[in-house]
């Protein structure tokens, strides 16, 4: 018992070990760079009966979805309860999906993390930058390092649920070895 135990630890340390050395997702640039973009992320809406995972949002999303007001970025403050999520018409059971484009004014190694009020899985420059499947008041997802290559504008494409009560929505991104700060909306065309 007492070398499963002590093997079950190692095989825990290792797995973190490995987690914290890798190396920082290297997003890909549009390529080509898009021209003429209106500010803001397009957004479809679902409304399910009941959305508790970002599975069922997604089946929501293919059944049937209607196209909604754009959203004018990724900074959507907690809502009071009964007001709606985002730009949607419902303040619960809402299901969205976000696309769009972010500038990156500057390469290098960067931080980006979210604030969800309930699911999300973000997609940036074909790397998913965050996740969270599940339920939660307005809270973080997992910071992820990225590799941005060069200034310019990446592809963006978020699948997002609010189930119940209060709805928020950010995205926060700051150099290596800088704090976060919010993204500002002119970051955000489609």
């Amino acid at each position: 018992m007492k070398q499963l135990w002590t093997s079950t630890i190692a095989a825990i340390v290792l797995t973190c070990a490995t987690a914290l050395s890798a190396a920082p997702l290297k997003l890909q640039p549009a390529n080509p760079q898009p021209s003429g973009l209106k500010s803001g992320l397009s957004v479809r809406y679902a409304y399910p009966e009941n959305v508790k995972n970002l599975s069922e949002a997604s089946s929501a999303l293919t059944i049937r979805s209607e196209r909604g007001r754009p959203l004018s970025g990724l900074d959507y403050r907690d809502t009071n309860e009964g007001e709606p999520a985002l730009t949607s018409k419902r303040a619960e059971h809402v299901a969205a999906a976000i696309k769009g484009y972010v500038h990156f004014a500057k390469p290098g190694i960067h931080n980006i993390d979210f604030l969800t009020n309930d699911g999300l899985r973000a997609t940036i420059g074909g790397q998913v930058v965050g996740k969270f499947d599940g339920r939660q008041t307005c809270d973080t997802t997992i910071m992820s390092e990225v590799e941005v290559p060069s200034a310019g504008w990446y592809k963006l494409d978020i699948l997002y649920f609010q189930r119940y009560n209060t709805s928020c929505l950010h995205m926060r991104m700051g150099a290596k070895g800088k704090r976060v700060s919010w993204m500002p909306n002119k970051a955000f065309g489609h």
